[in-house]
């Protein structure tokens, strides 16, 4: 037996990332011109202030075994940030550090799921969802957003009937990765609504919460409708909001009732987050609203140039997104967005996601992330749009 054929099926059912092999592709290209916009992140660097926070914890010595839940400093620094912004008291109890928003997700997805178990999730998603839950063991089950007019929605007629017996739980990532879809206040009640009727958990990623585009601080969130015993967790991370995505440091808030499970989950995985990273995030949190703020602009800002000049040609059916940092685009022409990911980095030097890397109904899409520099993300829309044109 071939060293593969002795390891586990989950692992090796887990998929090669399509949105690497772009990067891969790319990179091994090495144009000097290459606007890069196929990752989730933006182009500024971790702020300086947060940087020597860390910084000074590290040279202080702080490089000893943490709390699993994370410092009290930081879950202090968690439950002010959600009174400021999302006008909820918690009490730190509620919210645990962890390595990443992917850990976070991998956390929650592992204290509800198991083999046999069934979650559903809304596709297009950023496929490391999907993963997570079936390297636990359970079924994900995608239902696909409709598209319509540029638009994208959610069907709760359907969402209900794929319910089944085998069902634990409903993962909703809102503003969406890669859609840009964001949950109204009603949508999310009746998918509660859905979840108490059914005893389902829900997972809520709330990672692109503070990308929101509708006029206030944030988009809407389930803890505006949810009471104390309604079964929800919500992921969240430190990488969008603060430029930290190589920190890799996130969190999760779920009911005290959950923590020594938790917990657990954690000093199995990665037994906490070190310390002196956790120094930069409470810095982060209570120093860094402004910075949050700038990186909001430039979202807004580059994402009105870009979807801007892409609906000019008359060949892009896309709307600008109401939340997060992506325009996922369909292109009239482009059936395989693989193959157009990879041929447009060779004759244009742009760098985008394909669709298809994001699972049932993102076959024909691509996806551009526009928290960068505006006037590269113009440049990048011209290039588009002409490649767009050739077509």
């Amino acid at each position: 037996m071939s060293l593969l054929g002795s390891l586990s099926s989950r692992a090796l059912a887990a998929p090669e990332s399509g949105i690497v092999e772009i990067i891969t592709h790319a990179r091994i290209g090495g144009r000097d011109d290459l606007i890069p916009l196929w990752a989730g992140e933006g182009d500024l660097p971790s702020p300086d202030f947060i940087n020597r926070a860390a910084s000074d914890a590290l040279l202080g010595g702080e490089t000893f075994y943490t709390w699993q839940r994370g410092i009290p400093e930081l879950r202090q620094a968690l439950a002010d940030y959600y009174t400021r912004h999302f006008a909820v008291s918690l009490p730190p109890e509620h919210f645990y550090v962890t390595g990443s928003g992917m850990h976070a997700i991998m956390m929650a997805v592992q204290a509800i799921c198991g083999p046999g178990d069934e979650m559903i999730y809304l596709s297009p998603t950023w496929p490391n969802i999907v993963s997570a839950i079936e390297l636990s063991g359970a079924v994900a089950t995608g239902l696909p957003l409709e598209f319509t007019g540029g638009k994208w929605s959610l069907d709760l007629n359907r969402l209900e009937a794929m319910i089944t017996p085998k069902t634990k739980g409903l993962f909703v990532n809102t503003p969406s990765n890669p859609t840009g879809w964001t949950a109204t206040k009603k949508d999310l009640a009746s998918i509660l609504g859905l979840a108490r009727k059914h005893g389902l958990w829900i997972i809520a990623d709330e990672i692109y919460s503070r990308y929101y585009y509708g006029g206030a601080v944030r988009a809407p969130s389930f803890l505006d409708i949810a009471e104390p015993n309604d079964r929800i967790i919500y992921a969240n991370s430190f990488s969008k909001n603060w430029s930290m995505t190589g920190w890799r440091v996130g969190w999760l808030v779920a009911p005290p009732e959950l923590g020594q499970v938790i917990e657990n989950l954690i000093q199995y995985s990665n037994s906490g987050v070190a310390q002196f990273m956790q120094r930069g995030a409470v810095v982060a949190l209570n120093e860094g609203d402004a910075f949050v703020e700038e990186n909001i602009e430039r979202a807004r800002v580059s994402r009105d140039i870009l979807c801007d000049r892409l609906i000019a040609t008359n060949r892009v059916q896309t709307l600008k997104p109401e939340g997060a940092i992506y325009a996922f685009l369909k292109v009239d022409g482009i059936t395989d967005s693989r193959a157009a990911a990879l041929d447009i980095v060779d004759k244009i030097g742009v760098a985008l996601a394909p669709g298809s890397a994001f699972g049932k109904g993102g076959e024909n899409f691509l996806r551009a992330c526009f928290l960068r520099n505006p006037k590269h993300v113009e440049e990048a829309a011209d290039r588009l749009a002409g490649y767009i044109k050739a077509l």
